[in-house]
């Protein structure tokens, strides 16, 4: 059976910067993986080229059999780092969660029934129904971050990316999106996700991987962080600085 997601000898630079050098990693329908890594170690950029947001320099990354940006509009669902998304912008939960149908409505669709619905279900996961008519601006950084969650969900994507969508959040957002992620893979979704937050990973994913330019290690949560590659990742940044995603 074909992967869900195929990264080959994958590299990415920035002009003179290399953020990937050879990344390989494969990812089934129906998982949870995680990546872990140091700040700078590519693991948003990782998640970016994915999604077809940037273009590989040298290897090979394909999403359900296909290059990313060959894919139906809407296959791929991007969360980005909640800091990275403009909170002013004038709509309400239900408006902004509604924006995850555009690409299935194309130029002149109309929003239908089946688009509603679709909302209605995402908002109903994150537990933000309630908010539905809310202004996005006065939510809390947890419940914006579950607006941008029910966004992508409402999208009905192929495959979910999330860059640190526990950043932040409180304990109870951050059990939702757990709750979340795992129903999603339950019901057959391949779901990636950036995280420095290792307490639970066991409970979120159900592959881990240390990233640093290149795949440094991958397995089951518990065995890649009692790894020498972790381990060395993780004395780095008590040195220099705290663990988090580039």
């Amino acid at each position: 059976m074909t992967d869900a997601v195929s990264v080959r000898d994958l590299v990415v630079r920035y002009e003179n910067v290399v953020a990937l050098n050879g990344a390989n990693l494969s990812v089934g329908f129906g998982e949870a993986l995680g990546i872990v890594g140091p700040n700078g170690s590519g693991k948003s950029t990782l998640l970016k080229t994915i999604a077809g947001l940037l273009e590989p320099s040298a290897g090979e990354v394909e999403v359900l059999g296909k290059q990313p940006r060959a894919l139906p509009a809407g296959s791929i669902a991007y969360v980005p780092q909640i800091e990275a998304v403009d909170w002013s912008f004038p709509a309400t939960v239900y408006d902004a969660v509604a924006m995850g149908r555009f690409p299935r409505l194309g130029l002149f669709g109309r929003f239908r029934s089946q688009d509603r619905a679709a909302v209605n279900h995402a908002l109903n996961l994150v537990k933000m129904h309630d908010l539905a008519k809310r202004h996005i601006s006065a939510l809390s950084g947890g419940q914006q971050q579950r607006v941008f969650v029910a966004r992508a969900i409402a999208q009905q994507p192929k495959l979910l990316l999330l860059d640190e969508p526990t950043t932040g959040v409180d304990a109870s957002t951050e059990e939702a999106l757990r709750q979340v992620v795992r129903a999603l893979v339950a019901d057959g979704m391949p779901v990636i996700m950036t995280t420095h937050d290792l307490d639970r990973a066991p409970e979120w994913f159900d592959r881990l991987i240390v990233l640093d330019r290149r795949v440094l290690a991958c397995g089951d949560p518990e065995e890649v962080l009692e790894s020498g590659a972790y381990a060395a990742i993780r004395e780095h940044t008590h040195t220099h600085g705290h663990m988090r995603v580039d």
